[in-house]
C-alpha cells in the first residue's frame, strides 16, 4: 500500500508541475494530494517533497498556517470553476448537473469560511 501512496505522490507532483505552466490546470490541490501521499507512503519522500522549490512556494505557508493569500484562492477558484461551468453547460442530465453544483457550492464554502486569508 505504501508503494501506492508513493507512486501516486510523483503522478501529482507531475500533475501539480504541470499546473504551474498551464494556468488551465490548478497547482496546489495536486500537491496537497502529493504531500498528503508521500506523508502516508514515505518519511523519506514527504521530507524531500517538503524541501523543493515547489512545495515551498506553493504549500509551505498553507501547511503551517491553514491560511492562503486572496491571489492564491482567486488562482484555484477561477479556473476549476470556469472548467466546472463548461462541463455543467455540456452536461445534459440532471444528475451531473445538480453533482456539479453541490461540488461548486462545498468548493466556495470550504475556501471561504474554512481557509483564512492573509
Amino acid at each position: 500500500m505504501k508503494i501506492l501512496f508513493i507512486i501516486l505522490g510523483f503522478i501529482f507532483i507531475g500533475i501539480g508541475s504541470i499546473g504551474v505552466v498551464l494556468p488551465i490546470l490548478p497547482t496546489v490541490p495536486f500537491l496537497l494530494l502529493a504531500s498528503f501521499c508521500f506523508a502516508k507512503g514515505s518519511d523519506r519522500f514527504h521530507d524531500w517533497f517538503k524541501s523543493t522549490k515547489l512545495y515551498k512556494k506553493n504549500l509551505e505557508s498553507f501547511e503551517q498556517t491553514r491560511s492562503m493569500t486572496l491571489k492564491t484562492k482567486l488562482y484555484i477558484l477561477i479556473p476549476v470553476s470556469l472548467l466546472l461551468a463548461i462541463a455543467f453547460l455540456m452536461m445534459s442530465n440532471i444528475p451531473g448537473r445538480v453533482a456539479i453544483i453541490i461540488l461548486v457550492i462545498i468548493k466556495y464554502y470550504y475556501f471561504i469560511f474554512r481557509i483564512k486569508t492573509i
